[in-house]
This record gives structure tokens, C-alpha cells and sequence, in this order.
């Protein structure tokens, strides 16, 4: 579908009007007693509903998430080279889920 420079410009108009309307709105509302226990009471909800997702997600993705741990704390200190020694089966995850590329992490 084709639109002409005059329908861009108004959908753009419209669109911006929008965002400006709705942030308004948010701005009057967001420091009322009434919103905060609002938004807390959903925060809690989704939280509960969604803390076996987040259990599961982690069990799943425990090895990854040890490697970037590790490789993370031996960079800030920068010891890469030890950590390509001591840990050879997590640098190569890094490297296979491109989190780190072989080429960025030189030898001297």
C-alpha cells in the first residue's frame, strides 16, 4: 500500500498527538495513591504467574549463564587468557553462542 507525502505527514501528526496525549495522561495519574497500588498489585500478579517461567528459564540456560558470569569477572580484571585456560568448554560456548568472538580476544 502506497501513501502520498500529504498521508505520511498526517499519520505522522496524528501518531505524535497520540504519544502526546497518552504521556499527558500518564504524567497527571502516575504519583496518585490510586495508580501506585494499581501498578503494584499487577506487578505482584505477573510475578506470580510467571515465576515458574522465569525458574524454568534460568535451569535451561544455567551453563550459559555461568560462562558469561565467569568470562565477565576474568575480563574486568583483565585475565582473558587465564580464563581461556581454566575454563576452555565456557569460552567455547561463548564463542558458538557469539557472545564473544574469537577474533576480539587476542592473544599478546
Amino acid at each position: 500500500m502506497e501513501y502520498t507525502e500529504d498521508e505520511i505527514q498526517h499519520i505522522l501528526k496524528l501518531y505524535k498527538q497520540n504519544k502526546e496525549k497518552n504521556k499527558a495522561n500518564y504524567d497527571k495519574i502516575k504519583d496518585t495513591e490510586e495508580f501506585k497500588q494499581k501498578n503494584r498489585a499487577r506487578a505482584k500478579e505477573h510475578y506470580h504467574e510467571n515465576k515458574e517461567l522465569k525458574k524454568n528459564a534460568y535451569i535451561q540456560n544455567k551453563e550459559l549463564i555461568k560462562a558469561r558470569s565467569s568470562y565477565n569477572y576474568y575480563k574486568k580484571r583483565d585475565r582473558i587468557e587465564e580464563f581461556k585456560e581454566k575454563y576452555p568448554d565456557r569460552y567455547e560456548k561463548l564463542v558458538h553462542v557469539n557472545y564473544i568472538s574469537a577474533e576480539s580476544v587476542q592473544s599478546p
